[in-house]
C-alpha cells in the first residue's frame, strides 16, 4: 500500500429502490462523519499537547519563550506547506489510508520529541510531526465534500469541526495534569499512545467516496443538481489541474479568504499556544486553572461551530462570509476588554476569554467550508490546503513573534496584534458577502 494510496475504484451503482439508497447513505454518512471527527480529534492530541509543557520546559532546560516559540513557528510553517501539498494528494487518495498513515507518523514523532532535550532535536522532531499533521485535514475535507452536498455543507462542516475543539479541549487538560503529575515528557508519550489507537479506528471504520460503495453522487442523491449540472460544475470533461487552476489558483475569492485565514489562524494560535501562559502571567491564574480555561475556550468554539454552520445555511442561504463579519466585530469587543481586565477580576477575565474562543472559531471553520465550495469536490482538499498554507504562515508571528513580544514588552503587544487581526479579517470577509452554495452553477 503506497503512502498516497489511490482512491477506490467506483463500484457498480446499486440497482435498488430509493429507500435502500437512502438507508445506505444515512448509515455511511453517520459512520464516516463520526470516524472523521474521532480521527482528527486525535491529531490534536499529538499537535496541541505542546502548550502546557512550556513553563516546565523553561524551568527544566533553561530556554526562553522566544526559543521555544521557534519550535512552534517552524512547525507551523511546515504544517501549512504540508497541508497545501497534501491537499493535491488528498484529492486523489483513499482517505482511510492517507489519514491513518499520517496519524501513525505523528505518534512516532511525539515519542522522539519526548526523548529529546536540545533545541535542534526539538525542532527536528516537531517539524516532522507537523508535516505528518498535514495528512489529517485533506482526507477529511474530501470526505465532507463527497458525502455531504453544498447546501448542507456549512452545517455538516460545523459538526465535523467540533473535532478541533474536542481534541484541543481534552488535550489541554490532559497535558496540563500530565505535566503536574509526571513531568513535561509525559505530555508527549501518553498522547502518542492514544493516537496509535486512533490509527486502528480509522483503518476499521473510514471508507472512500459514495461511488466506491455503489452509491450515486451526493448532489444527485439530495436532488440539488442533475447529472448534467453536476458534470458542468465539476468540469467532468477537463483535467483535475484545470479545475485547480480555474476554481482555486486564479479564483480571487480564494485569495481573499486565504489572506483572511492567515489573520484568523494568528488569533487561534496565540490563544491556543500561549493562552495557558498568559493566563498564568497576565491574569495570575494557576497552571491547572489555566488548562481548564483553555479547555473551556475550545468547548466554546465547539458550540459556536455548530451554531454558525446552521445559521449560515438556514438564515443566510450558505453565505457564510456574513456570519464571519459579525463574529469578528464581536471579537474585537471581547479581546479589547479581556486585555484591560486586571488580575483582581479573574471571573471577568474568564468570561471574556471564553467569549474570544467562541468567536474566533467561527471564521476559522467557515473559511474552510467556503474554500470547499469554491474548489468543488474535485479540488476540495487542494482548496482547503491553500487556505491552510496561508493560515500556518501566521505561526511565525504567533510563535516566535509573540514569544519575543511577551519577553520584552509584556502581553499588551500581543493583545493589540490580536485586535488588528480581527479588524483585518472582518474587512476581508465582507468582500465575500454574497458568496453562497453552488457558486459555479446558475441559480435554481
Amino acid at each position: 500500500m503506497s503512502v498516497v494510496s489511490p482512491a477506490s475504484s467506483p463500484a457498480p451503482v446499486l440497482e435498488s429502490s430509493s429507500a435502500d439508497v437512502d438507508r445506505a447513505y444515512r448509515y455511511w454518512r453517520f459512520r464516516i462523519l463520526l470516524t472523521s471527527i474521532i480521527g482528527y480529534a486525535l491529531f490534536y492530541f499529538v499537535r496541541a499537547n505542546d502548550a502546557a509543557p512550556v513553563k516546565a520546559m523553561q524551568e527544566a532546560l533553561g530556554y526562553s519563550k522566544a526559543q521555544l516559540g521557534i519550535i512552534s513557528s517552524v512547525g507551523g510553517i511546515t504544517y501549512g506547506v504540508s497541508k497545501f501539498i497534501n491537499g493535491f494528494l488528498g484529492d486523489h487518495a483513499n482517505p482511510r489510508w492517507f489519514m491513518a498513515i499520517g496519524l501513525l507518523v505523528c505518534a512516532g514523532m511525539n515519542v522522539g520529541f519526548g526523548f529529546s532535550s536540545t533545541l535542534p532535536f526539538f525542532i527536528g522532531f516537531w517539524t516532522m510531526n507537523m508535516w505528518a499533521q498535514g495528512m489529517g485535514f485533506p482526507p477529511c475535507a474530501k470526505s465532507m465534500a463527497y458525502w455531504f452536498s453544498p447546501r448542507e455543507r456549512n452545517t455538516t462542516f460545523g459538526i465535523w469541526h467540533t473535532s478541533h475543539m474536542i481534541g484541543g479541549a481534552l488535550i489541554m487538560v490532559l497535558s496540563g495534569y500530565l505535566v503536574i503529575w509526571f513531568g513535561w515528557r509525559s505530555a508527549y508519550y501518553v498522547p502518542a499512545g492514544i493516537a496509535l489507537l486512533g490509527v486502528v479506528v480509522i483503518l476499521i471504520f473510514l471508507r472512500d467516496t459514495p461511488e466506491s460503495l455503489g452509491l450515486p453522487p451526493v448532489e444527485i442523491y439530495k436532488g440539488e443538481e442533475s447529472p448534467r449540472e453536476l458534470g458542468r460544475e465539476l468540469k467532468a470533461d477537463e483535467s483535475y489541474w484545470s479545475v485547480v487552476w480555474d476554481y482555486v489558483l486564479t479564483n480571487p475569492y480564494m485569495w481573499v479568504i486565504s489572506i483572511a485565514n492567515a489573520l484568523v489562524y494568528l488569533l487561534r494560535w496565540v490563544q491556543m499556544k500561549w493562552g495557558i501562559t498568559f493566563l498564568q502571567e497576565d491574569k495570575g491564574m494557576s497552571l491547572a486553572v489555566s488548562s481548564w480555561l483553555s479547555m473551556g475556550s475550545e468547548l466554546a468554539g465547539m458550540v459556536s461551530a455548530l451554531i454558525a454552520g446552521y445559521v449560515a445555511d438556514r438564515y443566510f442561504r450558505g453565505r457564510a462570509g456574513r456570519v464571519c463579519v459579525i463574529a469578528m466585530a464581536l471579537y474585537c469587543v471581547a479581546v479589547y476588554f479581556f486585555a484591560r481586565t486586571p488580575k483582581t477580576s479573574p471571573w471577568t477575565a474568564t468570561g471574556w476569554f471564553l467569549l474570544m474562543g467562541f468567536l474566533f472559531y467561527i471564521p476559522q471553520m467557515l473559511i474552510a467550508a467556503i474554500a470547499m465550495t469554491l474548489g468543488t469536490k474535485r479540488a476540495s482538499a487542494a482548496a482547503v490546503g491553500m487556505t491552510g498554507l496561508f493560515g500556518y504562515v501566521a505561526t511565525v508571528p504567533a510563535g516566535w513573534g509573540v514569544g519575543w513580544m511577551a519577553d520584552h514588552y509584556g502581553w499588551s503587544g500581543p493583545f493589540s496584534l490580536m485586535l488588528a487581526c480581527a479588524i483585518g479579517t472582518m474587512l476581508l470577509m465582507a468582500i465575500t458577502w454574497n458568496v453562497g452554495a453552488h457558486t459555479h452553477t446558475p441559480s435554481h
